[in-house]
């Protein structure tokens, strides 16, 4: 009687993988941040690579691969938790090791970009996100596979692939399951520059859509992006020749909402919730306005410092985030965190890249704006 071999995820045999020639690591040996990683390979049908990553007594970072790689696509999955700066040389560290063993093609698994939030020039400042895109390349990685970059103008700082996919499909089905009477909802924008992210939700659920304007306190500088060259403080001598015009000083106007969310859900939704203040103020402002339930929806939840007890003291009900960032220790302190998992997408571009298959069916009715 002939025996077939057991079958696995999207339909392959072990005998399939093994032939395929690719092999799936984990950057941080820690429990938090290789769940992820865990729950990918599961989908997949394959083990995780060997490998020791571990921090020396001078806090070094040294990485060591445990099995052949030569030849191979290699797959580097990295969650960042609380120290980015350790996971960026982890990552880094291992991409050159696995350069250095004659992979065929490294493709990193990053769903949360590091210091994606510095992505513009800010007075002397610098854009570090190119600075570790440059880095990335230079360690050995060949394409990235990220989730919900910051801005998508990101992309342009590699020179080579980078997928961006979106989380958005996992919260809309969650919005759709788990939210009793979602359809007396709105989508709430906490701020006018997140209106074209609630917009694409609202339209996809057919819900109403609301727009929080104006600030108590400014979260950036209005001077952020001008450049002081030379210093203001500077003497000038002489008629320069050159009479500009004088620019007006912005006055942002208080704290209000445009649309109506009396006696509704309101579903505030943005790509990063990590200090909660402004998500804070948002609720108190919308159980004001007559929100009588307050949802916070977003793709990667850093959480960091006392998000957890903020959130709990506060007028939302729930947050709802991915699991891109390891943050089942703010669950433990705050109830009100709830995960959805994204591993099946990010195993499914996985499967994808390897096999040379087309990347469209994961960006599927997902518009420029989106």
């Amino acid at each position: 009687m002939r025996h077939s071999s057991p079958k696995l995820s999207y339909g392959y045999t072990k005998m399939n993988i093994a032939r395929g020639g690719y092999r799936v690591f984990s950057a941080n040996s820690s429990a938090a941040c290789t769940e992820l990683a865990q729950k990918i390979t599961e989908r997949l049908g394959v083990e995780l690579g060997k490998s020791v990553v571990y921090q020396e007594s001078n806090s070094e970072t040294r990485v060591d691969v445990k099995e052949s790689v030569r030849g191979q696509d290699i797959f580097i999955i990295q969650t960042i938790p609380r120290d980015v700066n350790t996971a960026v040389m982890e990552l880094l560290v291992m991409a050159y090791a696995l350069k250095t063993s004659c992979a065929k093609n490294i493709i990193g698994v990053i769903p949360y970009f590091p210091y994606s939030k510095q992505c513009k020039m800010r007075k002397r400042g610098s854009i570090v996100c190119k600075l570790l895109a440059s880095m990335l390349a230079k360690a050995g990685l060949t394409h990235i596979i990220t989730m919900d970059l910051h801005q998508k103008e990101i992309q342009g700082f590699f020179n080579f692939p980078v997928d961006n996919l979106r989380a958005s499909p996992f919260l809309i089905q969650y919005i759709q399951e788990e939210i009793p009477n979602y359809r007396n909802a709105v989508i709430v924008a906490k701020s006018p520059s997140a209106a074209k992210r609630a917009q694409s939700y609202a339209e996809r659920l057919r819900l109403g859509l609301a727009v929080i304007h104006g600030e108590a306190h400014h979260s950036e500088s209005d001077m952020a992006d001008g450049r002081h060259s030379p210093p203001l403080s500077r003497a000038i001598t002489g008629h320069t020749g050159l009479e500009l015009p004088l620019m007006m000083a912005k006055e942002k106007p208080p704290i209000s909402v445009v649309g109506d969310v009396g006696g509704r859900i309101a579903i505030i939704v943005d790509d990063i919730i990590d200090d909660v203040e402004d998500f804070v103020a948002a609720a108190e402002i919308l159980k004001e306005r007559g929100a009588y339930k307050i949802y916070v929806m977003a793709t990667h939840g850093l959480l960091s410092a006392e998000a957890p007890r903020l959130i709990e003291e506060s007028a939302i009900d729930e947050v709802v985030v991915t699991n891109t960032v390891p943050h089942e220790v703010q669950k433990l302190q705050c109830p009100k965190i709830k995960t959805v998992d994204v591993s099946m997408i990010l195993a499914e571009a996985i499967r994808r890249i390897h096999n040379g298959e087309s990347m469209a069916y994961l960006f599927r009715n997902i518009a420029m704006d989106d």
